[in-house]
């Protein structure tokens, strides 16, 4: 029998952390699948339960250097936050105390800043005592992973940064405990302790900023749960009670009223409403609900009161399924395996080879002492290849990069989001609330001539603020979101709107009263066939506006129609020249909607987007995501809403605006806290410049070490009697690292 299990592991700090676990759990026989997720430190794991067992897949876990917490209960969201808040304050100490021993180790021994020190940072033995915490308790996190990387044959950037600081190290301790041995083949003995200590605490530092990002990952999660109504008014034995939303079942009846929350999903039994379903579809426009039509729990109920029998409750419902999917396409992200861990793979293994060999020729054919001379110049091989420029070339890159697209007002939450939006080929938009501005505005006033009563001297010419005061007056007491666009415009252009009596809302229809002693009505076609009101005369202008996509209401006036008014979503500003950016860039553009399929053509049309997908919910956007993916495409989601969350965990990169819900933004890679569509692209170009620049970094680290290694071996020595002073070295390296920061600060003033 198949089952899936999702348990904690302790112990995970990278992306390689995850690729080893799943690799190891993939191994037990019965497991199907497993996947590892870094965001919350967890794996879901599917197996055939006859076969394995949580001890099987606890061993599975322990082998390779971690702990699984699979005979305990997952823990609460609170307690979560809490743990990963104690995690982050144990790495900020680590980090503060490495950079203030690294910063003082260097006074101390950096040549002409060193001059400055006191005596007592400029003794060896002081520096020793400073650095050997940071090398031994700040740096075991790089040894425990490099263990676990050599135990699965590969090797990554914590193995690179193990064997080149414990190098540094060692040499350096080397020289502070026997200097006499170096001073009697005429080297100065001379430490870098400093070099040791700083890239620790530097290193830690940019986890210390990624792991901060990633903390909040789960918020997402809470404030998706914190959505639901607390508790139900149910009838039961025909009496109403007011039950927690635990205790609700199948079949139950719940009556709602004006301005509730919906508790659970289900179907209207009596009543009629607008409901807001803003939360789920995302759109702006409030929706008529009456008998045997459904509604979804944790939207909000706007004018009418209702009863509805439940058909969905707990983890069944539309809401609980979204917070479902968030998690899975969270931990569906596969990590992206950096430029560095690759080459650093074979890198590494090819260095410690190049050492052993240079200890063995130097042993057998070198001159005496042959020991000496083996030993040092194979420390002179490792320490030219110490990974110091390696480990800057990706974090300052991205430091830079991340820095300058916050000056933009683009927030980056980590790195690998960056890296990843420079491969994007395909972006899909959300409409309401991303392409558009999120609420009805008025677009369009049409004034209709008519003879309003038998026997009148003419005609009564009504203009656009005569039409729009009456529609304002009369809306004035209704509480549908149309109502509230109409009253806007009417007080934005300080018109005085009068009393209406006897005012009475038509649920589905529109409104009636009576103004300045007519009767006037309000609303759709349904509302004037009802009223037996013609149309007819403004056919063309009603079928042009509802084929711009916009919502048109019709006012009568004593049996006649006397105007039009249309509302719609107004498109932003910065959309055109956005997509046309991001066309120039030659990225495909899509927009997605859970609105009818001729507004979302209107707009489609206006933007110049021709891939339009509408009439779609939230799982069936996530479902659009996976599938242009399923092409080989690299998806950017861009959206703002609770619906959005989903397709914006699933894609590549999620982007979402600042003007979107605490979800979204958090179920993203990228927000734009500028709200504007330009920054899409600017974006990408600016991911595309920071991987250009990271690729730039690794050639220069790389390229010292290989032009240098020879040398170190002794290349030089059987012609010139040339060796590489381990001193120079260290210079070499000090070097390298200066020109990758150098060109990673280039970026600020790149355009």
């Amino acid at each position: 029998m198949e089952t899936k299990k999702t348990f904690s592991i302790k112990g995970m700090h990278c992306a390689s952390c995850v690729l080893i676990l799943e690799k190891a759990l993939r191994k037990v026989e019965g497991v199907s699948e497993a996947n590892v997720n870094l965001a919350t430190n967890k794996a879901t794991v599917t197996y055939d339960s006859q076969k394995v067992t949580n001890d099987h897949l606890a061993s599975a876990v322990a082998n390779v250097g971690y702990e699984a917490m699979v005979n305990e209960e997952l823990k609460s969201e609170d307690d979560e936050q809490k743990e990963k808040q104690k995690e982050l304050k144990g790495l900020r100490t680590k980090v503060s105390i490495s950079l203030v021993l690294g910063v003082l180790i260097l006074w101390g021994s950096f040549p002409g800043l060193m001059n400055t020190a006191p005596m007592i940072l400029q003794n060896f033995w002081v520096q020793l005592f400073l650095a050997t915490p940071v090398q031994f308790w700040v740096g075991w996190s790089f040894y425990r992973a490099t263990v676990s990387a050599l135990r699965h044959r590969t090797a990554n950037m914590d193995t690179l940064v193990a064997i080149g600081t414990t190098v540094a190290y060692v040499y350096s301790a080397f020289v502070t405990v026997l200097p006499n041995v170096v001073l009697n083949i005429g080297i100065e003995p001379f430490p870098y302790f400093d070099v040791a200590t700083i890239i620790i605490g530097l290193i830690l530092l940019g986890r210390y900023f990624e792991a901060k990002a990633k903390a909040g990952t789960s918020e997402a999660i809470k404030k998706l749960i914190g959505l639901q109504a607390k508790t139900a008014r149910v009838i039961r034995d025909g009496k109403e009670i007011d039950l927690p939303i635990n205790e609700v079942e199948i079949g139950d009846l719940i009556r709602v009223r004006p301005g509730e929350k919906i508790p659970v999903d289900g179907v209207i039994f009596e009543g009629e409403s607008s409901i807001d379903e803003s939360m789920i579809t995302g759109e702006s426009m409030p929706t008529d609900k009456t008998k045997n039509d459904t509604v979804v729990g944790a939207t909000m109920n706007k004018t009418g009161s209702f009863t509805f029998k439940a058909t969905k409750v707990g983890a069944d419902t539309m809401l609980a399924q979204i917070i479902k999917l968030v998690q899975e396409a969270q931990g569906s992200k596969a990590p992206i395996q950096r430029l560095a861990d690759l080459v650093s793979s074979y890198f590494v293994p090819i260095v410690i080879m190049l050492a052993i060999a240079t200890f063995v020729v130097w042993y057998d054919f070198g001159p005496v002492p042959v020991l000496t001379f083996a030993l040092l110049n194979t420390v002179a091989v490792l320490i030219i290849a110490c990974p110091c420029a390696m480990g800057l070339a990706t974090p300052t890159a991205i430091m830079v990069g991340t820095g300058k697209g916050a000056g933009y007002g683009i927030l980056i939450k980590d790195a690998e989001s960056l890296e990843t939006a420079h491969k994007i080929n395909t972006i899909i938009f959300d409409k309401t609330g991303t392409l558009t501005r999120g609420k009805p505005e008025v677009t369009d006033i049409v004034p209709i001539s008519v003879i309003l009563s038998p026997g009148s001297a003419g005609t009564k010419d009504l203009n656009r603020d005569d039409i729009l005061q009456l529609a304002g007056s009369i809306e004035k007491g209704s509480e549908h979101s149309l109502a509230e666009a109409i009253v806007k415009e009417a007080e934005s252009k300080q018109l005085s709107l009068s009393k209406v009596e006897k005012f009475q809302a038509i649920p589905g229809h529109g409104v009636e009263g009576i103004v300045n002693g007519k009767r006037i009505v309000f609303g759709n076609k349904r509302l004037m066939d009802k009223e037996g009101i013609d149309i007819s005369s403004a056919g063309n202008e009603i079928s042009t506006m509802e084929n711009g996509g916009k919502t048109v209401m019709m006012i009568g006036a004593e049996g006649k129609l006397i105007g039009l008014i249309a509302v719609a979503d107004i498109i932003k500003e910065s959309a055109r020249e956005g997509l046309a950016a991001l066309q120039q860039l030659g990225i495909e553009v899509a927009m997605i909607t859970g609105d009818n399929q001729r507004t979302a053509s209107a707009i489609g049309r206006s933007l110049g987007i021709t891939k339009i997908l509408a009439e779609v919910l939230p799982d069936q956007k996530e479902a659009e995501v996976r599938k242009i993916q399923a092409e080989g495409k690299v998806v950017a989601m861009v959206g703002d809403g609770i619906n959005d969350a989903p397709a914006l965990a699933a894609a590549n990169v999620g982007i979402a605006m600042g003007s979107g819900t605490d979800v979204a933004i958090e179920a993203a890679d990228i927000t734009l806290i500028n709200k504007d569509l330009r920054s899409v692209a600017t974006a990408i170009q600016l991911s595309k410049k920071t991987m250009r620049t990271i690729k730039q970094n690794l050639f220069w680290a790389f390229g010292y070490n290989i032009i240098l290694i020879p040398v170190a071996m002794g290349a030089l020595y059987p012609l010139w009697g040339i060796l590489l002073n381990p001193i120079f070295a260290s210079v070499a390296m000090a070097t390298s690292s200066v020109s990758v920061v150098a060109n990673s600060l280039l970026l600020k003033r790149k355009k």
